[in-house]
């Protein structure tokens, strides 16, 4: 299987890349390739991935391989733009963006709690945030037993959400 990570070189992106390497859920045997995707002024550069080097492409070459998922965390305008195109291809895209989660026809996903929204025609997949994530999944169980009718939240955003150079500042 063929994974394309649009963002590879960003804050997120790398962390995601570390998590598929420390996955114990994935056989890498099944994972055929890894595919990094960053802007134009890192394409060509080798980053590592399961100790080899890869080396990041563009996003259109990226489409043009054809990989069975693309995860994306680029931001939304990349996202809006690109997923689609991915999409068209094949692709399953699964956008950690803002993107598409208020979009009527893209499922907003957590796997764990509605996986049953998900087809296979479902070519694009919008998830939550990261504290939205982790509160429903504490949450959910509770839900079907109590039915919770309300909740206020308040949530303190760390600035590692604006990527690299907001964290080196």
């Amino acid at each position: 299987m063929k994974i394309a990570l649009v963002g590879a070189t960003g804050l997120v992106g790398s962390i995601m890349l570390k998590v598929l390497e420390e996955a114990r859920y994935i056989s890498f045997d099944k994972i055929t390739e890894i595919i990094p995707v960053a802007s134009e002024k890192s394409v060509g550069k080798d980053l590592l991935f399961n100790n080899m080097p890869r080396k990041i492409v563009s996003i259109t070459d990226a489409i043009a391989m054809k990989p069975e998922i693309a995860i994306f965390s680029a931001g939304a305008s990349v996202s809006r733009t690109y997923a689609p195109l991915f999409a068209e291809a094949g692709t399953f895209v699964i956008d950690n963006s803002s993107a598409w989660r208020m979009d009527d026809e893209i499922p907003l996903v957590v796997p764990e709690i509605n996986a049953s929204l998900l087809t296979h025609k479902t070519r694009i997949i919008a998830n939550p945030n990261c504290s939205t994530i982790q509160m429903v999944l504490a949450l959910s169980l509770l839900h079907q037993h109590l039915k919770i009718k309300r909740l206020v939240v308040s949530t303190y955003q760390s600035v590692s959400g604006t990527g690299q150079k907001a964290v080196e500042q």
